[in-house]
């Protein structure tokens, strides 16, 4: 296409395209002032975005005795081998300040009756460190104001109801904005100086997730056709305890419930945990999901009993869960909740250095699009919305401190829709659940990737299919059992723990 056929959009010299507006898109965009910044979204509300349904909370070693040391051990501890220690470490030791930051914007955080945060306890964490607004509700709490304080922001310009569609090339290997398209079929290619990547997960290419249907890995599929490097992603956490009532995406019973006391049970209400993981229900979410998986499959269906650990008190300390609940007709207060693993985040990506940049030039990625390697084989517990804030950050004070060559687009590339319909989007969706899920085995790895050869022929390289391919090869080349990746046919975990590195004609 040549770059007449569009309208283009130059952005003024040094300013900033954000394609995203999560918690990590709209953490670094206000942490880039007074650099003028233009955040690309096809969101017209907080709604849509990942970042907004996170119910946990966010971890940092912010309260007293609690220690970056002793948060950057159990990071690596959780990531099986995978994490990069110094990583982890900027992430334990930058977290309290970035959580200060967000209490500074005004972020209701729980606290006690002296004004200190009250912190709660998740799985595989040694001590209560994760942060809550009214139980349930963190993630929509922080998205509510980091979208004020963005609207407000003189900076800051909003490029709403449009859908990063590809990343344009400025001829010298390099990336100098992205291509958009409205929902009537309107492009647009946006020239930029420096693109940060901050769209997201994968959960939309699986059947049973709960992140936004949107949600697609499009970040994986623009770069990756540009010749970016990817690192690790054939890991996928899936959550446990997703509420299991035919919902697309499935609400999420939060993790914060297990972590107050409330357990997994069987129709009978006897508890089944102790039988597969020694920390019973507060195991890694990669064993509980797992053991969860397990139940379904020996028609042992699994439910998670809150009567005891919450009870009355559910409307005002879990609002999110009681409603997604009595919605449904369940009453938590008093009945089992039912549950099933759903796919919840992803721990592969773009890979980047300490401060996001990929290996293209002009490109960053931070939050869940991104490999910097703090997460490794198994997020912990509530590290997500801290890792958007910390590398959000550091995305930011990178661009302010580096040089940005000008650049204009080499020539304009629009790769093909891939639209949610019941058609494509189905096969795929519910075939990488069947056999990209929380079990895999060759032969249905296999399987997927010749649907997924099937579908690019008919539809073209469309960036879930991309995205999908990506991680169904990598899952495929893993010969091991290690964190969120579980091989039926490669059970063990190997003795040498190597992350994935590779670029999307290495597949072929």
């Amino acid at each position: 296409m040549a770059l007449g056929d569009v309208e283009t959009t130059r952005l003024p010299a040094g300013a900033v395209l954000v394609v995203g507006a999560g918690l990590a898109g709209l953490f670094s965009a206000l942490k880039l002032a007074p650099r003028p910044v233009f955040v690309l979204t096809s969101r017209r509300s907080n709604k849509g975005a990942a970042s907004a349904w996170a119910q946990g909370g966010i971890a940092s070693a912010i309260g007293a005795g609690d220690t970056a040391e002793s948060h950057a051990a159990d990071t690596i501890d959780a990531g099986d081998g995978l994490v990069d220690p110094r990583i982890a470490m900027i992430l334990a030791q930058e977290g309290p300040d970035r959580v200060r930051d967000l209490m500074k914007l005004g972020v209701p955080f729980d606290t006690d009756e002296r004004g200190d945060l009250v912190l709660s306890l998740e799985a595989a964490h040694a001590r209560p460190r994760v942060a809550r607004v009214k139980g349930d509700l963190a993630g929509k709490a922080i998205i509510d104001i980091m979208v004020k304080k963005s609207q407000a922001a003189d900076h800051i310009t909003g490029l709403i109801g449009w859908r990063a569609e590809s990343l344009l090339s400025d001829g010298k290997g390099g990336i100098a904005g992205t291509m958009a398209r409205k929902d009537d079929g309107t492009l647009m290619a946006i020239e930029a100086d420096v693109t940060i990547m901050a769209t997201g997960g994968v959960g939309g290419l699986f059947a049973v997730t709960t992140n936004p249907k949107s949600a697609r890995g499009d970040a994986l599929g623009m770069a990756a056709v540009h010749g970016a490097v990817m690192r690790d992603p054939e890991f996928v956490q899936f959550h446990p305890t997703a509420i299991d009532i035919g919902k697309d995406p499935a609400p999420l019973a939060t993790e914060a419930l297990r972590g107050d006391g409330a357990i997994l049970v069987d129709r009978k209400g006897r508890r089944f945990m102790d039988r597969y993981h020694k920390d019973g229900e507060l195991a890694p979410r990669d064993d509980v999901a797992r053991a969860i998986f397990a139940q379904i499959q020996a028609n042992e269906p699994p439910f998670l009993d809150c009567r005891k650990a919450v009870g009355d008190h559910f409307p005002d300390h879990f609002p999110t869960v009681f409603k997604s609940c009595m919605d449904a007709g369940i009453d938590p207060r008093t009945e089992l909740i039912p549950i099933a693993p759903a796919v919840h985040y992803h721990m592969g990506g773009l890979d980047t250095d300490d401060m996001g940049r990929t290996s293209i030039s002009g490109l960053y990625a931070i939050g869940e699009c991104a490999a910097v390697g703090v997460h490794g084989a198994n997020r912990l517990a509530s590290n997500s919305l801290l890792e958007a804030c910390v590398f959000g950050d550091r995305a930011a004070r990178a661009i302010l401190e580096d040089s940005l060559p000008e650049r204009k687009a080499d020539k304009i590339q629009s790769q093909p829709w891939l639209a949610m319909g019941k058609d494509v989007s189905t096969i795929l969706r519910t075939n990488m659940t069947a056999h990209c899920g929380v079990r895999r085995n060759a032969k249905g790895l296999n399987a997927l990737l010749g649907t997924i050869e099937e579908l690019i022929d008919r539809v073209g390289l469309a960036n879930p299919l991309i995205a999908a391919r990506m991680i169904a090869g990598a899952a495929l080349a893993r010969e091991e059992s290690r964190g969120g990746h579980y091989r039926e046919d490669f059970t063990k975990t190997k003795r040498q723990a190597r992350s994935t590195y590779f670029t999307y004609d290495m597949l072929d």
